[in-house]
Formats: structure tokens, sequence, C-alpha cells
């Protein structure tokens, strides 16, 4: 698979959430599919549980429903920076990839602190007009606390 067109996947991805253009992130991603954040020590352990889990494109947009319309948090957005993708192999019409990612948390009175460091580990395959999709992230978190609630996607 192209790298180039795996980072441009991975900026769109980045653009929609940092630019709070959450109706376009479920768009990056095939249906059925899988998303979820969970920690490297739930990875090592094989614990299967995240944080935060949708297995179709309807449960990821019931999210930003929710972000949009019921939840309650404290205001902040994000800054993704996302490092090279690296092709790890092919399973069949999907391609894994291995991301590494920082996350820059930006609250609401301009406070600025790392939020969350990893990789995100993904099935890409392309849809039947050719443009890639994530049939599965998993955003692996290296560490395991988080301050508030992760109402946005990572």
């Amino acid at each position: 698979m192209d790298v180039a067109r795996l980072v441009e996947l991975n900026a769109a991805y980045a653009r929609a959430i940092d630019n709070e253009q959450f109706e376009q992130w479920p768009e990056l991603f095939a249906d059925p599919c899988l998303y979820k954040v969970t920690t490297a020590e739930n990875v090592a352990k094989g614990f299967e549980s995240g944080i935060m889990y949708a297995d179709s494109r309807a449960m990821l947009q019931d999210r930003v429903s929710a972000l949009r319309k019921a939840n309650i948090y404290e205001r902040q957005r994000y800054r993704h920076i996302v490092g090279l993708p690296h092709v790890m192999g092919r399973d069949g019409t999907a391609t894994d990839v291995e991301t590494p990612f920082l996350i820059v948390r930006i609250m609401g009175d301009g406070t600025m602190t790392l939020f969350a460091t990893g990789c995100y580990r993904d099935k890409v395959s392309a849809d039947d007009t050719g443009a890639l999709r994530f049939a599965e992230r998993v955003v692996v978190c290296d560490g395991g606390r988080f301050d508030t609630l992760v109402a946005i996607p990572l």
C-alpha cells in the first residue's frame, strides 16, 4: 500500500478531530469497522476492553451525536502530531499499519497539556471507489491515566 496515501488518511483523521469537524470522522471508516481506545498495559495483558469502543460506522455517528447534543464536558480540543505510518503486512484485502501519535489537549482557557501518546494499530482497506478507509483503528495509549473523561475521539 502506498505510504503517501496512508499519510493522507491519517492527516484527514487528525484534521477532522482537531478542527472539531466530528461529522467527517466516521466517514474515514469502513462499515462495519472497529474503533477502540485502550492502553499498552491492556494490550500487553491481552485485555480486550477499552476506554472507548465502536464496531460500526453508526456507532461512530452516535458518538458524534452524543458529543454535539448529550455529553457534558469541559470545553477542550486536541492537536494531533502524527508520525509516519509503518506498514506491518497484509491480511487479505487489508493492510496492517502502525502509526505513532502525540495529542496535546487545549482547554477552553488556553491551557495546553500533553494528553496522550501512543500508536494507532490499523487495518486499512480500499472501498469500492478506491478511497482508503479504516477497517480497524485501535488506539493504544502509552499511559493509562486520563485526568478527564475521554469524550473526543483520539
